[in-house]
């Protein structure tokens, strides 16, 4: 009977640490990364080439930090509104200077809506895997 006994709770601790395993693993593979857009410059001119060799996930999240007096981040939806340079209805229009966006899986398209911002280049576009 002690046999029994000494077996089963062998097993208990073996099934737990099998499950804190898999817990901890599951965290630390799908937690968020920050972004800071622009770095220690921020959200400002010349800031499309950032991305560039950058490894970006669904659900990470982009900083965009500018001088909410003389800029904004707006969201647009596709290669045509970006190219574009124009917001629709869709878009959504940060304002704060501190603003913090959730990349979503596949291409994010940001402009400054501010006129003729986005035409000399405050623009971005961050590709998401999944």
């Amino acid at each position: 009977m002690a046999r029994r006994g000494r077996c089963s709770a062998s097993l208990v601790v073996l099934a737990s640490t099998l499950l804190v395993i898999t817990i901890s693993l599951h965290f630390t593979t799908t937690q968020a990364a920050n972004f800071t857009v622009g770095d220690a410059s921020g959200w400002t001119f010349n800031t499309q080439s950032w991305a560039d060799g950058k490894k970006f996930k669904a659900g990470d999240i982009l900083i965009f930090n500018y001088d909410p007096s003389l800029h904004d981040v707006a969201t647009v939806d596709d290669a045509s509104s970006y190219d574009g340079c124009a917001t629709s209805p869709s878009s959504t229009i940060y304002t704060s200077g501190k603003d913090t966006v959730k990349l979503k899986k596949g291409q994010n398209y940001f402009i400054c809506s501010i006129p003729s911002h986005c035409d000399w280049g405050l623009k971005l576009a961050v590709n998401a895997s999944s």
